[in-house]
């Protein structure tokens, strides 16, 4: 058993390490280009085993720092800048990619282009984050896992009562979803350094609304710079739709073991009543979404 004063100890050391890290990455923003790709959402999609699964194709390299300089498991997923973070400034967020000579010298280690991304699953969704991106990251190519919506809001509900944060039991959470959320787009929207947890957080059936936060994306983005992957697909079939994302990434495909489930927090339980009529209600955002992505999904 880990003693909680070594936890504490851990947990000081990555501040510290951290920050100074965030200070050396700041002063060197200028030798730190954007990112190539940023996985958008969804929230409980999956997005934590794909990105580190597209982590493990050698042509793509971790943000900075690397976890091997610092007491913690995993490389950096997502720095949250465009929804939670904008205030912080565009050099604060160069200050998490590599510099140009960093990813020169992965590129004589692989003999090969390399690229960088970040996967922050609340982009999708934040009413600011699609045009902020697009102003500051235009050329970027943008990767969206999509989870069955029904499984998707009941997980983001699982989640939230897993850690204690959710009083209400599914069904009432989703009744009190409207007054939670009533008035809080525009504060985002009028604010750009206002926060809302209801927002992020206890929008279960709003977030699985998806074609209409992607919308906007695709708008700014063009369908050609943006890949679509059903989390069903991904799992069923991982080293494939790993290809895919290989080749829309412009790099090469390694065959790796992949598919790994990370952060679950399934959707076993939900009552066949409750699915289906979930179903029924997100049975045209689902119709919307196949239009706009041009393909059936697994879930419909």
């Amino acid at each position: 058993m880990v003693d909680s004063t070594d936890r504490g100890l851990k947990a000081s050391l990555k501040r510290a390490g951290s920050g100074a890290f965030r200070v050396l990455g700041t002063a060197t923003a200028s030798r730190r280009p954007m990112p190539d790709f940023m996985l958008i959402g969804t929230k409980r999609g999956g997005t934590t085993s794909f990105y580190y699964d597209i982590l493990k194709e050698p042509q793509v390299i971790t943000l900075f720092p690397s976890a091997k300089y610092l007491p913690k498991s995993n490389e950096t997923k997502g720095v949250h800048f465009f929804d939670s973070n904008f205030g912080k400034g565009e050099r604060w967020y160069r200050s998490f990619m590599p510099t140009r000579a960093s990813r020169r010298r992965a590129e004589k280690i692989v003999g090969k282009p390399v690229v960088v991304g970040e996967a922050s699953p609340y982009y999708m969704f934040h009413p600011l984050a699609a045009e902020r991106a697009a102003a500051m990251v235009p050329d970027a190519k943008i990767l969206v896992l999509l989870r069955d919506p029904v499984m998707r809001t009941y997980s983001h509900w699982k989640e939230r009562r897993r850690s204690s944060a959710e009083p209400l039991e599914f069904e009432a959470a989703l009744a009190a979803e409207d007054s939670r959320l009533a008035g809080e787009e525009q504060k985002l929207r009028n604010d750009p350094t206002y926060y809302s947890y209801a927002h992020e957080q206890q929008s279960y059936l709003t977030q699985s609304r998806y074609v209409r936060h992607l919308r906007k994306w695709y708008e700014l983005y063009g369908a050609d710079r943006i890949l679509v992957v059903a989390s069903e697909d991904y799992y069923g079939e991982p080293d494939e739709v790993m290809r895919q994302v290989a080749e829309f990434l412009g790099i090469d495909h390694a065959t790796l073991p992949k598919g790994e489930h990370m952060n679950a927090a399934g959707g076993e339980g939900i009552s066949p009543e409750t699915r289906e009529r979930l179903t029924s209600a997100l049975a045209d955002d689902t119709a919307e979404l196949e239009a706009l992505i041009g393909r059936k999904l697994p879930w419909h």
